[in-house]
């Protein structure tokens, strides 16, 4: 395959500002959903070729997701995934824990019928979802990712703030990372949908104490879970084994 300057769709009415959207939504979902090996550099060449798109709305793409800390990115070598680490997910889940909380009762004390009704739908939208694919189960189904995301962004969408729900979303992106590790831990029993629908149940109740305890033993959970796997050096983008190294 050959690369040039020039992108394709370019000169058949498509812009670069789309192709580089699409590019973007592309990776950011393969990047959520693990499918990348961790610490793996992403060149320029070899992002053109899995998503079909020219080097420059693909750089623009890559820019856009280092920005938002998605991405490494090194000076003159270009771009890298994140590698994962105890120490980060400890920082993580503390600071998630610290906005979240605030958002959520700021949420809580601002409720409206129309916030509780969308939280309502949430949750039984996310109860009608398989977790796992049913040709893999060990593999997280795609649409329950998008209607968990949903769940906990209702959550927190009447707490006023378009700056606050902005912080825990992207924190949600750092956090989905770890996810995949807890998801693979053995012999946890843990009951998922109990424990969100814990967190809705106490919040529509107007019990914004019950409601913040019940959401950070959940994502404290998460933590130890991946914890426990990191500990036992498990990579979540290796299929399971030993954390990979970086691929020079």
């Amino acid at each position: 395959m050959t690369y040039g300057n020039a992108d394709p769709g370019e000169g058949k009415g498509v812009k670069k500002g789309t192709l580089a959207s699409s590019v973007y939504q592309q990776l950011r979902e393969d990047l959520l959903r693990g499918a990348l090996e961790t610490e793996t550099k992403l060149r320029v060449e070899w992002v053109v070729s899995r998503y079909g798109a020219g080097a420059s709305p693909v750089r623009e793409a890559l820019n856009r997701l280092a920005a938002e800390g998605l991405l490494g990115r090194h000076d003159q070598r270009g771009f890298f995934l994140m590698p994962v680490s105890a120490a980060e997910l400890e920082e993580l889940t503390r600071t998630r824990c610290w906005l979240e909380e605030r958002a959520l009762r700021e949420s809580i004390a601002h409720r409206t019928a129309e916030w509780e009704e969308q939280l309502v739908l949430a949750l039984h939208r996310l109860a009608r979802a398989e977790r796992r694919l049913p040709e893999d189960p060990s593999t997280n189904n795609p649409e329950w990712e998008k209607l968990h995301r949903a769940f906990h962004r209702a959550l927190i969408a009447a707490c006023r703030s378009h700056w606050l729900i902005g912080f825990c979303e992207q924190l949600s992106d750092q956090a989905s990372r770890y996810r995949l590790i807890a998801q693979n831990t053995p012999g946890t029993g843990r009951d998922d949908l109990g424990e969100h629908r814990i967190i809705a149940e106490r919040a529509l109740d107007g019990d914004a104490d019950g409601a913040v305890e019940a959401l950070l033993n959940h994502y404290r959970l998460t933590a130890a879970m991946c914890m426990e796997r990191l500990a036992q050096g498990h990579d979540p983008r290796a299929g399971g084994g030993r954390t990979a190294r970086s691929r020079k």
